[in-house]
């Protein structure tokens, strides 16, 4: 039998070493991430409405139930709106506060605290003040009427039958409840851009404005389009985050009325807590799982191509 030599025990220990250093991790890992979704993913399959009995396996019937759930497919636009509104603006705005807080000018970095405190302001004291704001008779109704923009309170969470639609299509709850996110998400992204523009050389303005690029002209330039990487980035973190959108609705509409404002997420813990519905909740959080994979292998993607030295 071949004797392993100390070199080859040296090199055993080499190679081990990290995977030990890593083995804790993964341990928490594999029972509070790998193993529930491996359990969902079966739960998915069954029927287990009575959590004191073990689930029945009853093959496709949840994933065909899916497909004829209006409600499923309500809350998936609700959540596509929700998308599409949302992801634009977290892309393109921050990087004009951004620019903005990176001049050098006296008090700026008062500014800076002042864009990025919403983002430290936990999601349920934001929600509940803006819930306020939106009152029937709150501030901001308050504001409009007195500056005679409206007659009578627009009622921003609880509309109307018909519904009242910005641009014909979203719900005016459902856009109530987005300008929330943005709020909170502007400082963030912002942050993110800031970092970009700070690692942009000054040269490379300087030389652009001997070719006679200046004043807004530079950025389009010049910081578009060495800011590509961040732009990408920033759309696919906003649009993960709008895909898997909860708090805000959970604490100012619940969904309502009428699921106008009901995203995927909030349907799912709808029916896992509140109707206890827990294999078709697996169900719902497995077509969930493959369109945040979708997006998360889309970053990746986006990684290689040209923001590999991006952290965040």
């Amino acid at each position: 039998m071949h004797q392993l030599s100390a070199k080859d025990w040296l090199l055993i220990k080499q190679r081990l070493t990290p995977y030990l250093f890593l083995l804790p991790a993964l341990i928490i890992l594999g029972l509070t991430v790998f193993w529930p979704a491996l359990q969902a993913f079966y739960l998915s399959f069954t029927s287990y409405e009575d959590i004191a009995q073990p689930p029945q396996w009853i093959g496709m019937n949840n994933f065909f139930k899916l497909w004829r759930d209006k409600v499923f497919w309500q809350t998936l636009t609700n959540t596509f709106i929700y998308l599409v509104g949302v992801v634009p603006i977290l892309v393109i705005a921050p990087l004009g506060l951004a620019i903005l807080v990176n001049q050098k000018l006296r008090g700026m970095t008062w500014f800076r605290a002042a864009y990025y405190t919403p983002v430290v302001i936990s999601m349920v004291v934001a929600g509940i003040a803006w819930k306020w704001l939106y009152a029937e008779k709150g501030l901001l109704n308050q504001l409009l009427q007195g500056l005679g923009i409206v007659a009578e309170g627009i009622p921003w969470l609880t509309d109307n039958n018909p519904p009242m639609k910005i641009f014909g299509i979203v719900p005016i709850s459902l856009a109530s409840v987005m300008a929330v996110t943005v709020w909170k998400g502007l400082g963030y992204y912002m942050v993110i851009y800031l970092a970009g523009l700070q690692s942009i050389p000054a040269d490379v303005y300087e030389a652009a404005a001997i070719d006679g690029s200046d004043g807004i002209r530079k950025h389009w330039d010049i910081t578009v389009p060495l800011m590509k990487p961040y732009l990408a980035l920033v759309a696919v973190i906003s649009a993960i985050s709008a895909t898997k959108v909860f708090e805000e609705v959970y604490i100012m509409t619940q969904g309502g009325p009428l699921n106008r404002s009901k995203t995927i997420v909030y349907y799912l813990y709808e029916q896992a807590f509140s109707n206890l519905e827990i294999s078709y909740a697996c169900t719902i959080g497995l077509v969930l799982f493959l369109i945040i994979l979708g997006l998360s292998v889309l970053r990746l993607v986006i990684n290689r191509q040209g923001g590999d030295n991006i952290t965040v």
